[in-house]
């Protein structure tokens, strides 16, 4: 019996270490979020401080974070692959927290644009490590949950950065709301540093976690000969142009076409995507988890239907005149946003090799962002711009309505990698057998 009560002593010890690494990496994409979307409820002050068109706004929020978020977050990706992940979140952490604090001290635009350049750096050092330490974690009948909880930092980021930002921006401006955001995470760094363990590769699934790292052209080969991986790409990416458009214009169409203050903007989004949106977010991983036990293609499903749901609503969201029914219409299609990010990498990281993985979301991410956050919100500025002389004030609605195409490509994307998804599954856990029979 004592040895009985030891052995269930060393499991609670177990479990309560991954729950705890688990809900500090959460926190860790929770301030991500908060220095990522802070600048959304800001546009409209650093709009007026520094005479900026809608294109210009486009910009800084998109393709200048964007381009080096995805673009950096593969070599560091690498890097995780091959050394210890909690020292390198807790760097990547303190630089973009560091540069979130630096965009609030700036007297230039130039020089708040590198400092979201900066802060793309850094935050590109922390997603990939942080969902494959999840992995090493979880079982695989527990990863899609696990993974949506993580993702839920998403929507409680983009909470505080709404509620918190708006309201401090209102009170004392723009530059106090951004150092406010940055401080977070400086004190987080110690945190990871002095509680957080980096936890054996691969050891739940078949304790394999010694194998080598396989080279770049190598792990690129197994991604493009995947068409699971590829057909998820595509619904991954075009739900970030769409959702990212939203993200970061949907304040400005609040205070341009329904003339709501700064603070009441920020409870609004931080109410529909904050909290109905976490909610989401978990139960798409849950509900993943629990029909995918049965049939690994509800990894696919789950994510298609969250990108289906809002497109009926659209229209309603962004063309009426009457405010409340335009809140109300725009719940789902908010709500959903990141309801996508748990299930899809949890395909992703069964699609490839143990010491593989954080590449692989890195490329996932890479497609995302340059795709997504790159273009998503620079097409609703330049199209705002465009159709401002044929509709002047009511140019975002339509620039915004026209960027939900973006979910009607995703459905497809989703619903043809389902088609793919238990055949590459099936092919990639032969590949991992054969050395072991072999040898």
């Amino acid at each position: 019996m004592s040895g009985d009560r030891a052995s269930a002593g060393a499991s609670n010890r177990i479990v309560g270490s991954r729950n705890w690494i688990l809900g500090v990496l959460t926190s860790i994409y929770l301030v991500n979020f908060i220095d990522r979307q802070v600048l959304a409820i800001l546009l409209p002050q650093v709009k007026a401080e520094f005479g900026l068109s809608d294109t210009f706004l486009g910009l800084l929020v998109g393709p200048t974070f964007a381009f080096f978020y995805a673009t950096m977050g593969l070599p560091l990706a690498l890097l995780a692959d091959r050394v210890n992940r909690r020292r390198l979140i807790a760097v990547s952490l303190a630089l973009f927290s560091a540069m979130t604090i630096a965009c609030g001290l700036v007297v230039q635009f130039w020089q708040l644009v590198l400092a979201r350049i900066l802060t793309g750096v850094g935050e590109a050092g922390t997603g990939p490590a942080s969902q494959t330490m999840i992995t090493d974690l979880y079982p695989p009948e527990r990863r899609g949950r696990a993974q949506a909880i993580y993702a839920t930092g998403a929507n409680l980021g983009v909470l505080v950065a709404f509620a918190a930002g708006g309201v401090i921006a209102q009170a004392w401006g723009w530059r106090v709301a951004f150092i406010a955001a940055g401080m977070p995470g400086l004190v987080l760094t110690v945190v990871v540093l002095a509680t957080v363990r980096d936890p054996e590769r691969g050891a739940i699934d078949s304790g394999v976690s010694q194998e080598q790292a396989p080279a770049f052209g190598m792990v690129m080969r197994q991604i493009w000969q995947s068409r699971a991986f590829r057909y998820t790409a595509l619904g991954a990416c075009s739900t970030c142009f769409t959702s990212y458009a939203l993200g970061s214009f949907f304040p400005l169409f609040l205070a341009r076409s329904h003339g709501l203050s700064t603070s009441e903007i920020g409870i609004t989004m931080a109410l529909i995507m904050g909290v109905c949106g976490g909610l989401a977010t978990y139960a798409a991983g849950h509900f993943a988890d629990r029909f995918g036990r049965n049939d690994q293609r509800w990894y696919s499903y789950v994510p298609a239907i969250a990108a289906l749901a809002p497109l009926p609503l659209a229209p309603i969201c962004f063309l009426a005149q009457d405010t409340g029914i335009a809140l109300a219409a725009a719940i789902i299609p908010l709500s959903l946003t990141a309801a996508f990010i748990g299930p899809t990498i949890t395909i992703i990281q069964r699609l490839v090799p143990v010491r593989s993985r954080a590449t692989a979301v890195a490329t996932l991410i890479l497609v995302d962002n340059i795709i997504g956050l790159g273009l998503g919100p620079q097409f609703v500025g330049i199209a705002s711009d465009l159709w401002k002389p044929a509709l002047g004030e009511d140019s975002l609605r339509y620039a915004m309505l026209a960027a939900m195409a973006g979910s009607a490509v995703s459905v497809f994307g989703f619903v043809m990698a389902a088609r793919h998804l238990r055949g590459d599954i099936a092919m990639r856990e032969a590949a991992a057998v054969m050395p072991a029979s072999n040898g």
